[in-house]
């Protein structure tokens, strides 16, 4: 078997790392977070247009802008949709909007010689009187006021350190046995920097999509960071109960080697994992829709960084309190 010297490459790694979060950090201050609705409050309308070619998104800001609201998102969604994001409307509003798009969509088409046809007495041109037919499918709409976003804000903040707080705890107790070379409580910390490495490097690339391409963070998002944090330390986890393990069968080794060899045991196994589920994100990627298009995404690149994190960052990194504990170079 192929044998990894991870632990001989330890800056490479590290310097991965450290320029991953400084872009991630660098675009965090320079164009923030793009909140979605779910945390600012507001409106989404998610409306497909049927049996017409999708009218263009300035027609759609006319209708809006005639009921007063000027401040709107369009984001296309595939050959017939719009995603329209505005500021929180009322039910009454929302109706008289939809009304609108079906009466001036649905006038526009119903405009052609299939109404018109020849009077048999006179010869001259009758217009049919047709009934219209609704042109606006509304797949999704969603309603959240200024107060609830910003509870569901900092209740979704709450959570991710709370999750993080209770990981060090649990590793901590697992672990609790496991006192030399380095302590147990030191394994948590070491798999907590790798979550904090992963969180802030997704953050930061979305925060680059909102930037860019306007996508927004809604609960999905949060969702997708609280699956990856769970995700990620199942899979730093098993390197560590590896570490452990050897720790008292490998007791000629070096603690570096110890580490390295403990990864290579179980390297296989993660990147397999961690592959059949990325195959499986993918199709769901594919064919799952717009709206789970992003929150999949984010999970995607939760696995490839989590993946990462666990074997190129969180073990080496066990290596650097065992440094500074025996003051070896």
């Amino acid at each position: 078997m192929y044998h990894l010297n991870v632990m001989g490459k330890t800056k490479i790694w590290f310097g991965i790392s450290g320029t991953l979060i400084a872009i991630s950090i660098i675009s965090l201050i320079m164009f923030g977070l793009n909140l979605g609705i779910d945390f600012t409050g507001g409106s989404m309308m998610d409306i497909q247009f049927k049996n017409i070619q999708r009218p263009s998104q300035d027609e759609i800001k006319t209708i809006f802008s005639e009921n007063n609201i000027n401040n709107i998102t369009i984001q296309a969604v595939g050959d017939d949709e719009y995603i329209i994001r505005m500021s929180d409307i009322s039910e009454s509003t929302h109706s008289t909007i939809l009304d609108k798009l079906n009466n001036k969509f649905s006038t526009e088409n119903s405009n052609n010689n299939d109404n018109v046809q020849l009077d048999s007495d006179n010869g001259s041109q009758i217009e049919i009187q047709t009934a219209k037919t609704n042109v606006i499918e509304e797949k999704r709409f969603d309603s959240i006021g200024p107060i609830i976003g910003q509870e569901l804000k900092q209740k979704s903040i709450g959570a991710i350190i709370f999750v993080i707080i209770a990981i060090i705890l649990y590793i901590a107790y697992v672990f609790r046995k496991v006192s030399k070379p380095i302590e147990s409580w030191k394994y948590g910390v070491s798999a907590i920097i790798a979550l904090i490495h992963d969180i802030i490097i997704i953050t930061g690339i979305f925060s680059l999509f909102g930037y860019f391409m306007n996508v927004q963070i809604d609960a999905f998002f949060i969702t997708a960071l609280l699956t990856i944090l769970g995700y990620s330390i199942n899979d730093t986890i098993v390197t560590f109960d590896r570490i452990r393990e050897n720790l008292h069968r490998k007791t000629n080794l070096t603690f570096k080697d110890l580490i390295n060899l403990s990864i290579n045991e179980t390297i296989t196994r993660s990147i397999n994992t961690s592959f059949t589920t990325f195959i499986v994100l993918t199709s769901v990627f594919l064919f799952g829709g717009e709206t789970v298009k992003y929150f999949v995404l984010a999970l995607m690149m939760g696995i490839i960084i989590g993946t990462y994190s666990s074997i190129f960052l969180a073990s080496p990194f066990l290596m650097i309190w065992y440094r500074a504990k025996y003051k070896q170079a």
